[in-house]
Parts: structure tokens; sequence; C-alpha cells
């Protein structure tokens, strides 16, 4: 195996993993646990593995061609900085889930929890070695979602549903103006393929689209990594269990948009649009948020706003554009990885042990758990900066480059100020966490009596505090070989000199680092008192609370201003609505010809068929029959649509086009039931209305007559330009025509241009047609038809009157009587019908059929079976589970059209060949039949579905209100 297929693996494992780990037990907790850190830790030896390849400076890269002419492939690509990301996220993963075995309760749905770590593990390392824009985009929603779901996971808890809704809303909408501004960079470049965006840097930073593309990439960044004004949704976010807090808050979810910043900075960076939006953001993040810090309450509050404020550090070091502050910023992401990993771990053992997170309460606990106290005062320390350790290299690197010129404007000015009280910050919030929890006298009321963890919950604490120390006192022999080859990577022959010493002599950064800790400790020294019994939030700032400022937002959003345009342009009537969507359509299809018109020459007649012309006339008159019948009598329109549908199929055979007549004819006969079945649940419609005659209604017909005219005859008219705008011979016709058994392997032309060379085109309309049956049986599961429907139809009102006037009958035998023969016919059909359907598929490659035709008749047989037999009766007998087969459909396009990957073809190529059968022949086979059988067990169960979700509503008993409770309710 290449080195290269590993990286397929580093994604597979995780989701696989996800996907064994939710069926397990709720009791396997300690098999969960196992699963869990053998895949992270498959993972992690996998990554290790392949520093060798990447150690020169070189990318591995993987490609699965999936859309080769789009520019759309699967394409997977590690260098060392994806490597170092990919060795945090499985590393601290592996950690992460050992903690998680002691920290979480029992009585926890622990395959839930571990099943979605994982599949949130496996979006992250797609992200971040994804090679291909788009691609990055569907990873980097696929972490906003599983996130949503680890947030949320303690789900009986509102603040955990509120927090996970807002992270998703903020992050999923970043994502998609993320989306937005990638495909433009994939517009300016020509592809999307990562390796070709970084080598176009001058191109995309000189394009008219550059400051469009940058807003929407930094948009979905800043959301992405909580950056001010998006910082709000973290904080809320801790209500999730800690080792998620642990998780999302060092390695992976928040250091997606530093990540993505970085990786893109060689193209976007070193422009004055990038320094002033970037490094406003950054700057006003990292100082608010360091002071708000400061007057947390909630231990797993300050350190929330902690990571808020060092996110906002490597933003704002990455703002500066210069190679030595893209070095700090990348290796400040490594230290505050391990530091604050370790603190939200040390705070969940405080939480788990004492009761409690308020700082208000805990005290003294340096006597009660000492070992696990020393460990945090470490990492509080590094994360303050202290010298030897590693968080005081990377702060000391951003204070020397806050000291350069970057634009000589007065943000410019500004920085190393604003650094250097942001220092002194969280100097002081981290001292405020050593001193208040471990110090003091011993709290005596706490909800637990405190005590030491056990020692393996305890041990990654340990192993990432001595990492802060290693790495701090001798950071070059540790760190400094993988952090050159990460720098390398982003900035390629652009990458600086730079020293990991630690001791650079007293310069003026060395001053600002002890000017930060002298400050920060006299700061706390000062707020001591008022801290210990003030609210929680800054003063002065604390009635701006993100959280009620979003859900403003999102009030008038979603309410008011919907409800506004609810009560202006919407109304409960079909018509009115068709209408609106009628115009728009009909204005967009002219727009275009609007400016430079359309040319229609004199029509070409080469003589019409009396016959054929006949037959026109009767599909005309059938159309507009059902349009005026439509409102009162819809069973004649439904029977007047009918026949237009058959005229449409007797033209496809006039004009030798049988397989889009069998389609045609098929799909009429299905949807004509359904429709018929559907109709006896719709309202009854009453002609006699007083308005009738009136100038507004028939200004309103007229109005309605004019639209119709204008969109059926502008379709009319674009259908004969196109027909008549080029010869045969320049058309896309013959390109299908000659290549169709030669490069499909079928002879039945549009069969193969369905299953093979537009075979893509198929698998989305067959998904679309799925997530249609799945949305109409959902609907149909709340419908409640109206009170005039639910009675039985007068008909069979006086069936059953004869029936029950006659003792020597039961009620339902008339009407079982009337269907005897029918029922028995359409019983004795249904095996020939699926003989039919089998026919129709084999065939489909070279005549007339196919998957969709075959699938189609195959319903049909079922659909009879219904009308025959009942509902009750059908299903006592026969085992119908059209969602399987919606879901075994898709699941076999999409194998089918994955299998070419293992030949080095992309998606859905097609391979045919002929095969000698004893007794029977050569026998041509195409891998499209198998592509082609997914389409027909989609098609079934599609149909199925909804045929069920309509035939289920003559079992289903509605209530209707008395009167008294229909006074009362008016009363009330």
């Amino acid at each position: 195996m290449n080195s290269e297929d590993l990286l397929y693996f580093l994604i597979a494992l995780p989701f696989a993993g996800s996907a064994l780990a939710a069926i397990l037990p709720a009791n396997a907790r300690n098999t969960e646990a196992w699963l869990a850190g053998s895949v992270m830790i498959a993972a992690f030896i996998i990554a290790a593995g392949l520093y060798p390849f990447i150690s020169e400076g070189e990318a591995l890269r993987n490609e699965i061609e999936w859309l080769p002419g789009s520019g759309l492939n699967f394409t997977l690509r590690m260098d060392g900085f994806a490597w170092m990301f990919s060795m945090l996220i499985t590393g601290i993963g592996f950690l992460v889930v050992l903690y998680a075995r002691y920290y979480m309760s029992p009585r926890d749905p622990v395959p839930r929890f571990f099943s979605f770590l994982l599949a949130f593990a496996g979006a992250m390392q797609g992200m971040v070695i994804a090679g291909n824009l788009i691609l990055l985009a569907i990873f980097w929603e696929l972490t906003s979602i599983f996130s949503f779901l680890l947030i949320g996971y303690w789900h009986h808890n509102a603040a955990a549903r509120e927090g996970a809704r807002m992270s998703l809303i903020i992050t999923g909408t970043g994502g998609l103006c993320l989306l937005a501004g990638l495909i433009l960079v994939g517009h300016i470049v020509g592809s999307y393929d990562l390796d070709s965006v970084l080598a176009a840097g001058d191109r995309i930073r000189e394009h008219a689209l550059y400051v469009p593309a940058l807003v929407l990439i930094l948009l979905g960044a800043l959301t992405k990594s909580a950056q001010f004004p998006f910082h709000f949704w973290l904080p809320n976010a801790m209500t999730a269990p800690t080792p998620v807090s642990a998780y999302l808050h060092s390695a992976t979810m928040v250091k997606a948009g530093v990540f993505l910043l970085t990786r893109l900075w060689p193209v976007l960076s070193g422009t004055d649009e990038w320094f002033f939006i970037l490094g406003l953001a950054g700057m006003s993040t990292l100082l608010l948020s360091a002071y708000f810090a400061i007057f947390q309450q909630d231990l797993k509050g300050l350190l929330a706003y902690s990571t808020i404020s060092h996110l906002g550090l490597i933003t704002t070091l990455l703002s500066l554009g210069s190679p030595l502050a893209a070095v700090a910023a990348i290796f400040h992401m490594m230290n505050h990885a391990t530091f604050k990993a370790s603190l939200f771990m040390a705070a969940g053992i405080i939480d788990h042990e004492a009761g409690t997170r308020d700082m208000r309460k805990l005290s003294g606990l340096f006597s009660y758990m000492p070992i696990t106290a020393t460990l945090a005062m470490v990492a509080s320390a590094a994360m303050a900066g202290v010298p030897l350790l590693n968080g005081f290299l990377s702060k000391e690197m951003f204070f020397a480059e806050t000291l350069g010129q970057h634009s000589g404007s007065v943000l410019d000015g500004m920085l190393p100020y604003v650094a250097t009280i942001a220092g002194a910050f969280a100097v002081t919030y981290s001292v405020r966490f050593i001193h208040t929890v471990f110090f003091g006298e011993k709290a005596l009321d706490l909800p637990r009596e405190p005590h030491e963890p056990p020692h393996w919950m305890r041990l990654p604490i340990e192993f990432l505090v001595l990492a802060c120390l290693i790495v701090g006192i001798i950071p070059g022999m540790t760190v400094g070989p993988y952090l050159h080859t990460a720098v390398t990577s982003v900035l390629g022959e652009h990458t600086p000199q730079y020293s990991l010493s630690i001791w650079h002599g007293i310069n003026t950064p060395l001053i600002m680092s002890v000017t930060a800790l002298i400050g920060g400790v006299l700061l706390y020294l000062a707020l001591k008192n008022y801290l210990a019994r003030c609210e929680d939030g800054p003063p002065g700032l604390s009635h701006l609370k993100g959280q009620h400022i979003f859900d403003r937002m999102l009030v008038t959003l979603s309410w008011r201003w919907a409800r506004w345009l609810e009560e202006s342009f919407g109304t409960h009537r079909l018509q009115p609505q068709l209408f609106l969507v009628m115009l728009t359509a009909l204005i967009a299809g002219s727009w275009p010809f609007f400016g430079t018109g359309i040319d229609f020459s004199s029509p070409i007649l080469t003589g019409i068929d009396p016959v054929f012309a006949i037959l026109w006339g009767i599909g005309v008159a059938c159309a507009l029959g059902a349009a005026y019948q439509a409102k009162y009598h819809r069973l004649a329109a439904l029977i007047l649509m009918g026949g237009a549908g058959l005229v449409t199929c007797i033209t496809f055979v006039w004009f030798s086009a049988p397989d889009l007549a069998v389609t045609q004819l098929l799909v009429e006969i299905v949807t004509t039931v359904l429709i018929l079945l559907g109709l006896r649940w719709l309202p009854k419609r009453v002609a006699q209305i007083d308005n009738a005659s009136t100038p507004v209604a028939w200004t309103r017909r007229f109005r309605d007559l004019m639209l119709a005219v204008g969109c059926g005859g502008g379709m009319a008219l674009i259908a004969y330009k196109a027909m008549t705008n080029a010869p045969l011979s320049d058309s896309i016709a013959r390109f299908f025509l000659e290549r169709a058994h030669s490069e499909g392997g079928g002879n039945n032309v549009v069969n193969v241009i369905l299953v093979d060379f537009r075979g893509f085109d198929t698998f989305g309309e067959i998904t679309v047609l799925g997530i249609v049956a799945l949305t109409v049986y959902a609907l149909l599961r709340r419908f409640r038809p109206a009170p005039d429907s639910i009675d039985i139809p007068e008909q069979q009102r006086r069936q059953n009157t004869f029936d029950d006037n006659h003792p020597d009958r039961s009620i339902g035998e008339t009407v079982h009587d009337y269907l005897m023969v029918p029922s028995i016919v359409m019983q004795w059909m249904f095996p020939f019908i699926i003989l039919l359907a089998v026919y129709f598929f084999l065939r489909g490659h070279d005549l007339p059929g196919g998957g969709f035709a075959a699938g189609i008749t195959l319903a049909i047989g079922i659909l009879l079976q219904y009308l025959a037999s009942g509902t009750r009766w059908v299903e006592d007998r026969l085992y119908i589970r059209p969602v399987r087969w919606i879901g075994s459909g898709l699941l076999l396009a999409v194998l089918t059209g994955m299998g070419s990957w293992l030949f080095g073809f992309p998606f859905l190529t097609s391979h045919f060949d002929h095969l000698e059968i004893p007794l029977i022949g050569e026998l041509p086979v195409a891998t499209a039949l198998f592509f082609d059988l997914g389409v027909l067990l989609l098609v079934v169960g599609a149909t199925a579905l909804m045929l069920i979700a309509i035939a289920h509503q003559s079992l289903r008993s509605y209530r209707t209100r008395s009167a008294d409770t229909e006074k009362t309710g008016e009363e009330d």
C-alpha cells in the first residue's frame, strides 16, 4: 500500500468507528471507550508514520476523480501544516477518550457520545487534509453539524439545546459564506484544487473579486473561531460535557477558523483589506475576551473566554502579513492546544469531584487534590505566559511582531499597547484561577467531598502538562523540527529565520512580558475582593450579552420579518402562490431576451398529417377542459388531464420515441391513480359563488389567462427555436448516437444517456425523488382532512346501509361483491406485472425500457393490489418496506459509482463487455446495469411510500370537535 493511500484511512477509521459505536449496547461503556481509543491511536500512528514523507517540505497527495470536468475531485493532501493538525486531532483525541471513560456517568448514553466524538474527529481530519476547496467546505460544515450534536449531547438540558442551536446557526451560516467565497476563489483561479489555488496568490489579490471573496472567507473563519463580533456562541457551548469542551476548544472546532486563515495566508494576506478586517477583529477579540474572562464565575466560562482571547491573538498575528508573525501563529496553535486541553480537563475533574464549577464556592482545593492542583497551576502559568513554559515562547514572539511596522495606521500603532494590556489580563485570569480555586480557606459547603480522581483520568493532564514543560525548556530539541516542517509547508520559500531560544537578552518583548506579568498580578490583587462576590460578567458591560442580541436578531429575522412577509405576500390559497411562482418564472425566462431579443424565423412547414392534427386538437381540448373543470369538478379534470397525457404519449410514438412513450404512459397511470386517491381527502368545493361574475373576478381570470398564455407560449417558442436553430449535424444528438454503443455498450441511446453519459444527473434526480417521497410521507402523517371529508363517501354509505338492513349480510359485503371480479383479475395480474418489470429492466440497455420504467411498472403492480383488496389485506400478505427500498437503491447507485474508483476511473464511469454464456450465447453486460437496478429499487420504494401514506389515511380515525367544545373554545 502506498503512503498516499493511508490518507483515506485517516478519514475512514473515525467514521467507521462512529458507525460501529452507534450500534453498541448502552451498557457497553468499556467497549465503547476501547473502540474509540483504538480508533484514535490507530489514526495517530498512521499520521505519525507519514512524517518522513512530508518532513522535507513535500506534500502527500491522493486523488479520486469525481467530476473531473468540473474540477470536483475527492482530493486529499497532507503537508507539514496538515500533519501538525492531524497529530493534534488524533493525539488529543485519544487523551480525551481516556478522560471521558472516567468522566461520563454510567447513566449517560455513552454509545451516542463516542459515536458523535469519532464522527467529529473524522470531519476534522477530512477538513485539514482536504486538497479541494469544495471538499474542504463539505467537511467544514460536517464539523458544525457534529459539534452541534456534541454540544447538545445532554439534550434534556434546555441550556445545552440553546447552546447547540446557537453554535449551529452561527457556524453554519459562516460555512455558507465560506462556500460562496471558495467558489469565487475557484472562479478566479480556474480550479478548485488547493495546490493550484496556493500557486495563484498574485492573480487572486489583483482580481476584482478579491474583496468579496476575502470578506466571505473571513466571515466563515471568524464565525468558526468565535472572533468578535461572533464570539458569543462559544461561552454558551460550555453546557457540553467537559471532554467535548476540552476537545473542541483545544485542537479542533475553534481551531478550524485559524487553520483556514493560515492555509490561505499565502494567497490572501498582504493587502490593506486583509490587515484591517482581520486585525480589527483579532485585536478586539484579544482584548475584550481577556477582559470578560477576568469576571467569569464559572470555571469553564473563564476558560472559554480565555480560548476566544488566545484565538484573537492568533488571528491578530495572521493579520500582520509578516512571515515571522505566521510562524508565531502556528507555534501558538500548538502551544494553546496543550495547555488549554489540560485546563479544561482539570476544570472537569474539579466539577466531577467537588460537584460545582462556581468559583465563588471553590477554595482551598489544594489540600484535597494536590496533584491535580499542581498540574492545573502549571497549565495556567503556561496560559499566562510564564517563562520556561511553552506559552511564554509564542507569546513573546507575538510581542516582538507587534512592534514592527505593518501599515503605518493607527491600528498598527495601537497594537503593542493592546497586546501588553491583553497579556496583563491573561495573567490576571490565570492567577485568579489558581488562587481562588486552590488556595484560601477550605470550602465546607460543597455538594461533594473533593478528592483526587482515578489515576487514568488524571493521566491525560499529566502528559499535556509535561509537554508544556518540555517544550518550554528545550523547544528546539522537541518541537523545533515539527514546527519547521509545518511553517515551511505554509510559507515555502518565504520561510524566515527564527529562533526558539529561551533567552534573547533584555529587549522590548521581554519588557512587555514582564510588564504584563507584574501588571496582571497587581490587577488581580486590586480586584480580588470584588471578584469574590460579584455577579457573572464584567462591570459596565454585563448587560451586553451576546446571547440576548442573538436571540433578538433571530426573533426579528425568523418571526417578525417572516410574519410581515407572510402577511404582505403570503396566502393560504394555492392559486395566488402559483401565480407568483409562474410570474417569477416568466420574468426570469424572458429577462435574457429583453436586451438582445430573439430572432424567430419564418416557420418551417413540412406538411401536417390530418390525423396528427386531430390528435393534437383532442389533446388541446383535454388540457383546456381540465383547466376549466379543475376548480369544481376535480374528477372530470383528472380524466381530461389523463387524456392530454395520453395524447403526449401517442405523440412520442408518432415521432419514433418509444422509450419516452413507455415512460410517459407508465407515469400517467401512477400519477393519475395517486391523485385520484388523494382527491378523496380534499375539501368539497361549491360552485355557487356570489362574486363569480363581478368585474374583479373577470379581471383576475383574465390576468391568470394572460400569465398562462405567456408561460405556455414562451416555452413553445423556446422549444421551437431550439429545434430549428441549428442543423442536426451540429446538435449534441449526434455525439450520443455515435458513442452510445461504442462507449456505453448499449443500443438504446436514451437509456445509455440516463445511466452512463448523464449518470450523475440521474443520481441527483433519484436522490430528489427519494427526498420527495419521504417529505410526502412526513406531511401526510400530520395531515388532518377537512371536516366535510372525514365521512365515508355517499355511495359507500348507501352500500353499508343496504348491508345493515339485511340481516344475512355484513357491513362492507356489497362493496366486496362489486369489486370481486376486478380484484381477482388484478391479483392474477401481479405476477405478470412483475415479469413485465423484469423484462423492461433487462432489455433497457438495448431496447425501450430500463430501470425507471421497470420500477414504475412494479409500483403499478403494488398499486393495483391496494386498489383490489384494500390496505389491510395487502399489508398482511405483502412485505413492503419502502424506506429500505429507497435506501438500498441509493446505496447500490453510490456503490456502483464508487466501484469505478477501484480501477482508477472517475465516479460512475461505466464498463461493458460481452460474455459467452453456455446454451445462451453471447450476452452483453454493462456495470450500468447495477446503477439501473438502484434506480429501479428507489422508484419502487418512493412510489410505494407515497401510496402507503395516502392509503393509510383511510385507516386513521379522525375526531371532530363537538359543539360544546367549539363553544368553549370561542368563549375562551
